[in-house]
């Protein structure tokens, strides 16, 4: 059913990407002026092993357990037969942000040092995993699926997997086979892949082939050895701005930025341009979606010339605003302080 390519199979030019072995960060700045959605070409990429070539004409999605009354198998003609639902979410590795406690808060954790582009947003188009599941005769007892990946085994643990408690998968969890308009692209889960809107990626399993469903408490390395205690991620805001940027002095500009929470919509944004002695509010007039995130803006003539701090924080609807700092965390999950994006501004 699928064959070893390069680890990533699209092209990741050094403007849109940093790459970290086998994962693609996206560039913040690669982000300006295009739109809501991120574009598949400068979506970010993390991998377990390498991207597979899975023929969608021999692909089954395999649902099988316990909890289910009438087991069965899908091809993907049937699941694109079927009623769908399109919705906006954005992807995000657990550990986005990660290198931030090493530079920021001098305390490094361990493993792949993402700045904070391990997110994209994208427009999403497939069945709602409840209705599969209800195809399927969920039973009353049932408890907890277990989403499996066809891409190669993960050292000696086995294809990638997360269990997922039946309450969410039932709420609203996509089995996705579009994105922003196309069939998935072979690096974002060709043929099909789960979108688990507001959790962290690694429970959006790319290359779907197989669903557990049963009647007690799962587990898998992804939930005990790797994420442990990790379901939604923390407040978060960027600057559609290269690291070390470079301003001219006197000149007016306008800092765009996106801010999101896997808790809820984000309902305030401030930004400091003078490394956090005074906050200003930016406009903002996006959409403010649960799932995904919210467009921002303010005006800003900086001078004189020197190095600057630009700092931005955000507070969703459950009330929580964005830290200075945040408690270590020994895996680098969690990142969600103010982050100081340093830029210089200089004479023309």
């Amino acid at each position: 059913m699928e064959q070893a390519l390069a680890t990533i199979v699209k092209p990741l030019p050094a403007h849109l990407f940093r790459v970290h072995d086998g994962s693609a960060e996206m560039r913040w700045e690669a982000m300006a002026g295009q739109g809501y959605h991120t574009p598949i070409d400068r979506f970010f990429v993390r991998n377990h092993t390498y991207t597979p070539n899975i023929d969608p004409t021999t692909w089954r999605l395999r649902l099988h357990g316990p909890g289910l009354r009438c087991p069965g198998e899908y091809t993907y003609d049937q699941l694109r037969a079927m009623p769908s639902r399109t919705i906006d979410a954005a992807i995000e590795c657990a550990g986005n942000g990660r290198r931030l406690y090493g530079t920021q808060q001098h305390n490094p954790a361990p493993g792949t040092q993402w700045g904070l582009g391990g997110i994209g947003v994208a427009r999403w188009r497939g069945v709602p995993l409840r209705y599969l599941l209800q195809h399927a005769g969920l039973r009353r007892d049932a408890v907890d699926l277990l989403p499996s990946g066809l891409d190669a085994p993960f050292e000696d643990h086995g294809h990638v997997r997360r269990p997922l408690p039946v309450g969410k998968a039932m709420d609203d969890v996509l089995v996705a086979y579009e994105m922003n308009g196309q069939p998935l692209p072979p690096d974002h889960g060709f043929p099909v892949r789960l979108v688990v809107p507001g959790w962290v990626g690694i429970a959006s399993i790319k290359w779907l082939g197989d669903i557990e469903v049963a009647t007690r408490e799962l587990t898998s390395p992804w939930n005990t050895v790797f994420y442990r205690d990790v379901t939604t991620q923390p407040v978060k805001s960027a600057f559609e701005l290269a690291w070390n940027a470079r301003l001219m002095a006197g000149r007016p500009y306008i800092l765009h930025g996106r801010s999101w929470s896997g808790q809820g919509r984000i309902v305030r944004v401030e930004v400091s341009i003078d490394g956090g002695r005074s906050w200003h509010q930016a406009e903002h007039h996006g959409r403010h979606l649960v799932s995904a995130w919210l467009p921002w803006h303010i005006e800003w003539a900086p001078k004189p010339a020197g190095a600057y701090e630009l700092m931005a924080r955000a507070t969703d609807e459950t009330g929580v605003t964005q830290p200075l700092t945040t408690p270590h965390h020994p895996f680098g999950y969690h990142f969600g302080a103010v982050v100081r994006h340093p830029i210089s501004v200089v004479h023309g």
